[in-house]
This record gives C-alpha cells, structure tokens and sequence, in this order.
C-alpha cells in the first residue's frame, strides 16, 4: 500500500514539474486566436487586420448596466492619458457576446459613446462562440424577470495584445487608467 502511494505522490510531482516547466517556457495555455467578425460599418474585421497596432479588446454586450461601460470607458481614458496621437497607435475593440440584439447598427450607436476610435464588433452566435472561447470568456444569458429584458452574465477582463496579436496581458474593469497607459507604452 505504501509503495502504491508512493508511487501516485511522484507522479504527481513529476506531472506538476512538467506543467510548471512547460507553463514558464511558453508552452502554457493560450489566449486569444484568429476570429472573423462584422465590425459596427458591416466592414469584415479578423485578429489579422488587428495586427501592427497594441490592441485593447473587451467583451460585453450594449445593455449592460455597469461594467461594459466602465471598462469601454477604462479603455478610453487610458488611450487619453498617452496624449493625442494614441487613439491612432492602439486598437479599441468591443466584442459582443449578446449578437442576438448587438446588430452593426446598434454596436455603431454604442462605441462611438465612449471614443472615435472604438471598433464594435458581432457576428453569428457561432462567430462570437469561436472568439469567446478563444480568449477563454464566459458568458451566458440570463432570463429576464417580471417581462423586463434578459441580460448578459459574462466574465469582464479588458485583454492587452501586442502588435503582434498576442495576448500579453490584462485588466479587470476595476484596474487604474494609468496602469493599462503604462503597459500600453511599453508597447508603443
């Protein structure tokens, strides 16, 4: 029984060392991935055509009552505290996960609320499914009470990428302007 035992600990040590090894040697799980959505001017945006700028990215739905705004306006706030050039220089871009009702035209309204520069984007359920789950985002709806509308149970994370398209960090919608400026100028 003993040797038994003995013998589940180190390979559990051993399985342990190797997911350590493999996660501080990049070999860790990934974030982010290609997509293909419609972005608010019905214009077909991939994570490619992202590419050559930091990008800022952030998945809500328009009628959310509190922290799809903060965070679109944390995102905004943080491209104004690099001065006037940066809303050129950085990717702002909100992805549905309510394409039920975020139509191009909607998401147009919407983004341009918390900046010029803001891309919307939405696509088939199936679209915005692939891309969520990508970036390993939860989200789920959640029926509405006494007739009012449903809502959007989701995870609320604003993701960094590099000019590259790969996921080097993020924020929680409560983080400070000033540290999403810094890390954006790192990459700039």
């Amino acid at each position: 029984m003993k040797a038994l035992l003995g013998v589940w600990i180190a390979a559990l040590v051993a399985a342990a060392g190797w997911i350590g090894w493999d996660a501080f040697h990049g070999g860790g799980p990934r974030i982010g991935g290609p997509f293909t959505l419609a972005d608010q001017d019905g214009r077909t945006v991939t994570s490619d055509s992202l590419k050559g700028k930091p990008t800022l990215i952030y998945f809500g739905f328009t009628f959310c009552p509190d922290a799809c705004p903060t965070s679109l306006l944390l995102m905004q706030t943080a491209i104004d505290k690099l001065g006037p050039d940066a809303a050129k220089k950085v990717n702002l871009v909100f992805i549905t996960v309510d394409p039920e009702r975020d139509t191009e035209k909607l998401l147009k309204g919407y983004v341009t609320n918390f900046g010029p520069t803001f891309i919307g984007l939405t696509g088939t359920p199936q679209q915005i499914a692939d891309a969520a789950r990508a970036y390993r985002v939860y989200y789920q709806k959640v029926p509405g009470k006494d007739g009012s509308p449903y809502l959007m149970d989701h995870s609320s994370i604003i993701y960094l990428l590099d000019r590259n398209g790969r996921v080097v960090g993020h924020f929680s919608h409560d983080a400070k302007a000033e540290a999403i400026a810094a890390a954006l100028r790192k990459l700039l």
